[in-house]
């Protein structure tokens, strides 16, 4: 056992190997398992060395067997894993319900449906299916797979579901986008004496934070506050995102201000919650506490969060001084949603040949969503000339989006050039595009609640007083008296696209 206490890279795996051989223990199934599980499954391990030692055995265990299984699932190996599967059978070793569980994880987590439903029949038919390890990780599958009601049916089959399958249950849901069931479900765990742990957690609240169910969600805070689970960094996580999602910014910083110990995931989640709020001086003040206090290393998403704070709040040297930074000083490669940030944040500020230079020199092929930004700045300024240059772009990438036609359009009719403007719409009716459908939102309206916003259709043919009269209605509903408050702003534009009215109460 000694050999192996000192091992934390390769090198030192390596030379244990060495003594190992030297010593005629290279056959030991316990010394192989070690060595074999080391390469197959630790972060610093190396697949290929694990093949290598896994191959001079002359007899491997079913253990072995499992471990490299495990090692291929763990890297994504999908056709390593199952040609392993199909030579442990050959070999002479039935599966077990170690076998299922990382296969099906891999299954699930690569979307091989047909595999994964193949896997479960060899499961059904050696008993191993009604294992509760086995049964959680089929759950999961299927709920990966966005079959949540085979999912469900397997979870009611089962006489005493664990927390685990609990857990799985509603991850399932959530995974599915079935936030509402997965909060109705919860009810019915709470009712029935199951007492949460972190993971039930981590996932109801991320459902809260879907729904904007910020009262669901501060009620679950309240009823932990004094236990151990707010200690735990992913269920703080999770209540920053929640908080920072639903715009109760205050709360979300007042949770992040109350951990103990952070990581690069709890700053990420404050920093980007902070700047999308336009909450953007704090969002910096933030990031540049975590770069003296050093503690956790910025990421991508990190930078993410810094660019987009930037944007809002104009700091465009600033920006473009921190996007070299991540390049350059972090070596974090820029992800297509960095551009985006970049193209947006020039564009605003009128930079737009900048912007569009920055496209020409991209490490990665742009797409629509990056031209779209630019397209934008565009219209912003009045630049028809690129504008007509960036549209060929849009039009190679995504020819039916109708948003790209009507910006277009304004930009014309913007400067005057109605004639042009006509064309471009005679262009969209000839290649048949149709404009957005006005879909429908619900809202909750919360008297303690910063804001609430409503989601107004473009074609909307009413007139304000008449919204107006449809949102008192809703909040007659919802018990909530506008009365009480005086709005300091309301908006309601009526443009092409949705636009965002804020009732500020």
């Amino acid at each position: 056992m000694s050999l192996f206490k000192k091992c934390s890279t390769m090198r030192d795996l390596k030379q244990a190997h060495a003594r190992i051989i030297t010593r005629g223990l290279e056959q030991s199934q316990f010394h192989g398992g070690k060595l074999v599980g080391f390469c197959a499954v630790s972060d610093g391990g190396d697949m290929d060395y694990a093949v290598s030692i896994f191959r001079r055995f002359r007899k491997p265990d079913g253990f072995l067997w499992n471990t490299m299984i495990r090692g291929f699932t763990r890297s994504g190996n999908q056709a390593g894993a199952f040609e392993y599967y199909k030579e442990m059978q050959s070999s002479g070793f039935s599966p077990d319900n170690f076998t299922f569980s990382f296969l099906m994880k891999l299954c699930g987590k690569s979307m091989l449906v047909l595999a994964g439903e193949q896997l479960h029949c060899s499961a059904l038919k050696s008993g191993l299916d009604s294992h509760l390890f086995v049964r959680n990780t089929i759950m999961h599958m299927y709920g990966m797979f966005g079959e949540i009601d085979t999912a469900r049916q397997l979870f009611d089959e089962m006489p005493e579901p664990s927390l685990v399958s609990w857990n799985t249950i509603l991850d399932c849901y959530v995974c599915c986008n079935k936030f509402e069931e997965a909060l109705n479900l919860f009810s019915v765990m709470f009712v029935s004496g199951i007492e949460p742990d972190e993971a039930t957690l981590v996932v109801i609240v991320s459902a809260c934070s879907e729904l904007g169910e910020l009262s669901l969600g501060r009620s679950i805070h309240d009823s932990i506050r004094h236990g151990n689970l707010t200690s735990i960094i992913s269920v703080s996580n999770a209540f920053i995102n929640m908080y920072s999602k639903c715009g109760a910014v205050k709360e979300a910083l007042a949770t992040f201000h109350d951990m103990k110990v952070r990581n690069t995931l709890t700053w990420n989640t404050i920093i980007l919650g902070l700047a999308k709020h336009g909450y953007a001086d704090e969002a910096m003040r933030l990031f540049t506490r975590m770069l003296k206090e050093r503690l956790q290393r910025p990421d991508g998403i990190t930078f993410l969060g810094v660019l987009c704070a930037c944007s809002h709040c104009g700091r465009v040297e600033e920006g473009m001084e921190y996007f070299e930074i991540m390049r350059e000083k972090f070596m974090i490669q820029p992800t297509i949603k960095h551009y985006g940030c970049m193209v947006d944040m020039m564009g605003r500020a009128g930079l737009v040949d900048e912007a569009y230079r920055l496209i020409q020199t991209m490490s990665i092929e742009c797409n629509a969503i990056v031209w779209r930004a630019l397209l934008a700045a565009c219209h912003l300024h009045g630049r028809v000339e690129l504008g007509n240059e960036v549209m060929k772009h849009l039009q190679a990438l995504e020819p039916g989006h109708s948003g790209d036609y009507v910006l277009l359009s304004s930009l014309y009719a913007g400067l005057g050039k109605w004639n042009e403007a006509l064309e471009v719409r005679r262009l969209m009716h000839g290649r048949r595009v149709e404009k957005l459908k006005p879909g429908n939102s619900s809202i909750g309206l919360d008297p303690k609640s910063e804001n609430t916003e409503v989601i107004v259709p473009a074609n909307h043919t009413v007139s304000t007083p008449q919204i107006s009269f449809d949102v008192e209605g809703c909040t007659a509903i919802g018990g909530c008296d506008l009365a009480q408050s005086t709005p300091q702003k309301q908006r309601w534009p009526f443009q092409e696209n949705y636009e965002l009215g804020k009732i500020y109460a």
